[in-house]
């Protein structure tokens, strides 16, 4: 199974696109202008569609949203939906399967969670002539980045977190990280001050290869919360009044939600699924989850966050994604030596793959609920 996990984007690529090809998918590529990888290669979001021009209902999967989450992603997608021939038996008269695959390339490859401007994509798909404002991160953000921290001592950086965890307590700390901030350019969780490329990219996904379906299956491939190898599904839309219980009856009761307060997830702003459901039609039914991974404790993987902010403040790319720190978001998003959680996160996500093709299935081509 370590085959299904390259060592790095290149290759993670070019494994997807050779899956791709070897199932007989229509593939798309959109290359990342004024940016190349580490290794002087291409840097893209590649679509892989399998079915028919027009599909009823429709099951999509994406990875790399957070860049170096994509190992993961990738591994999922590529193993399970194209070699172990899942999308292509599922795909059928009316049924389609999507897999958009490094929406975040730039990220994935310089094993950043962030892109090419420190945005973090998951935060970006929101209304940036009025956006919404975080005032609980104004109030932390010094201690994640410090303004003047010309080096990097990991020692102090955890005295100051644990502070700030003692005087806020864990669970407003991670909402007023995570939930998405919009005026710290330099800082965590940057929502950005205008739309992505790799959003205008995802748009225009949805538009071209999403929109039009009558029944659409959801999944956005993460890790770095929760319990370590446990793929938590988390209910993300869609809009009409029936979408929570749908998704219940998909993914049982292992389904979560962070507006309930349920999930490792506390509340976000301008996530994907945002996209997906303001660009399909009204009689389209969205079903859509994030599939979120464990790996590490919250506080080792906001350690790692910041590290990593800091290392790519100082340094170049080119340097930054050689530095040994690297080894800390690493083990925070897709643990290099872990075969054990590599099973688990394959195993987990055969799982929810098959629970959301057979929701598809159920669904009548009618049916508005």
């Amino acid at each position: 199974m370590s085959d299904a996990f390259p060592h790095d984007y290149s290759r993670a690529r070019a494994d997807f696109l050779g899956a791709a090809e070897a199932a007989g998918a229509r593939l798309r590529t959109f290359v990342l202008p004024g940016h190349r990888g580490p290794d002087g290669g291409e840097l893209a979001v590649d679509t892989a569609y399998l079915g028919p021009p027009d599909p009823v209902k429709l099951l999509v999967t994406v990875s790399g949203t957070h860049g170096i989450e994509g190992f993961c992603g990738s591994a999922c997608q590529t193993r399970i939906l194209l070699r172990e021939g899942l999308a292509e038996a599922a795909a059928g008269p009316t049924t389609g399967v999507l897999l958009v695959h490094a929406l975040n390339p730039y990220g994935f490859a310089y094993l950043r969670r962030v892109n090419e401007d420190n945005v973090d994509l998951n935060r970006n798909f929101v209304d940036h002539d009025a956006p919404p404002h975080n005032g609980a991160y104004d109030a932390v953000h010094r201690t994640l980045v410090p303004p003047d921290a010309a080096a990097f001592d990991p020692g102090e950086l955890v005295a100051n977190l644990t502070a700030l965890r003692d005087e806020l307590g864990p669970q407003r700390l991670q909402e007023a990280v995570t939930r998405g901030q919009y005026r710290h350019p330099d800082g965590l969780f940057h929502g950005g001050s205008a739309p992505t490329w790799s959003r205008r990219v995802f748009e225009t996904v949805v538009a071209e290869q999403i929109t039009g379906a009558a029944h659409i299956g959801y999944i956005d491939l993460h890790t770095g919360l929760g319990e370590r190898g446990v793929g938590e599904p988390i209910f993300r839309g869609g809009r009409d009044a029936d979408a929570h219980q749908r998704a219940r009856r998909w993914y049982g009761d292992a389904l979560t939600a962070s507006e309930h307060g349920t999930s490792s997830s506390t509340p976000i702003v301008g996530n994907t699924a945002t996209a997906v459901a303001d660009g399909i039609g009204a009689d389209s039914r969205l079903t859509a989850i994030t599939l979120e991974f464990g790996t590490q404790p919250g506080p080792e993987v906001l350690l790692a966050l910041c590290a990593d902010t800091w290392l790519h403040r100082h340094h170049t790319p080119a340097d930054a994604v050689r530095s040994g720190l690297k080894r800390l978001i690493r083990d925070a998003f897709c643990p290099a030596d872990d075969a054990r959680w590599r099973e688990q996160v394959l195993r987990r996500a055969r799982e929810v793959f098959d629970q959301a093709l057979i929701g598809l299935a159920d669904a009548k081509p009618g049916e508005h609920g």
